[in-house]
């Protein structure tokens, strides 16, 4: 066996009329064909943040605000939303830590669907830094705690009787979050311009806001 992993294996070994086809480099959000418990649920929120994002990509602010039928649900509102879910599960819920800036301004109270509500305000390119930075502060947050105790360990969140989830079912929750969304996303981008498909092409990287 050479050093050929994942999809590049399935794809170099399919022969074709001309010999093995070419080694196709698997893009940076595809889970492993065979890893272990870790690169698999951390494989699998990527391809989801990566799909997610995919779908939200590009747009104006026309475009971030399309609804479809009686919902309320935009683009933007949902990238606005998923920061949030990032940078609270990343702090709060992980370890008890702030999430810092904008949610620490915000009163919940009076605004409980503040990422909902606000984001046909916000221009494209914050909506899209702002998923964009809280991901990866996310990333490294995770990295950190995984390296430090590992799935099994449990994290600050708890439920009413005071029992407190390990960080695999936290981050399956994030997860949840994402497949959730990713559902909503495809309805509304193909709403948009007709975008439709299930995951990213290969080449395909994060950008911004399109130009007025």
């Amino acid at each position: 066996m050479d050093d050929v992993t994942g999809a590049e294996q399935t794809r170099a070994t399919t022969p074709d009329a001309g010999g093995p086809a070419p080694r196709r480099v698997a893009p940076p959000w595809e889970p492993p064909m065979a890893g272990d418990e870790v690169a698999h649920l951390l494989g699998s929120l990527e391809r989801m943040r990566a799909t997610f994002r995919w779908k939200a990509d590009g747009l104006d602010a026309d475009g971030l605000r399309t609804r479809v039928g009686a919902s309320a649900l935009t683009l933007g509102s949902l990238l606005k939303h998923l920061a949030l879910v990032e940078d609270l599960y990343s702090t709060v819920n992980l370890d008890g830590s702030s999430p810092g800036l904008p949610w620490t301004e915000v009163d919940w109270e009076a605004a409980p669907d503040w990422p909902f509500s606000s984001a046909a305000d916000d221009p494209p390119a914050e909506l899209y830094a702002l998923h964009d930075a809280a991901v990866d502060r996310a990333r490294g947050r995770y990295a950190r705690a995984l390296s430090a105790g590992g799935l099994d360990q449990a994290v600050a969140v708890s439920d009413d009787a005071g029992e407190h989830p390990s960080l695999r079912r936290m981050l399956h929750d994030v997860l949840e979050e994402y497949a959730r969304h990713v559902g909503h996303a495809d309805l509304l981008r193909e709403a948009v311009d007709g975008r439709v498909g299930e995951d990213p092409p290969d080449d395909w990287r994060p950008g911004g806001a399109q130009e007025a």
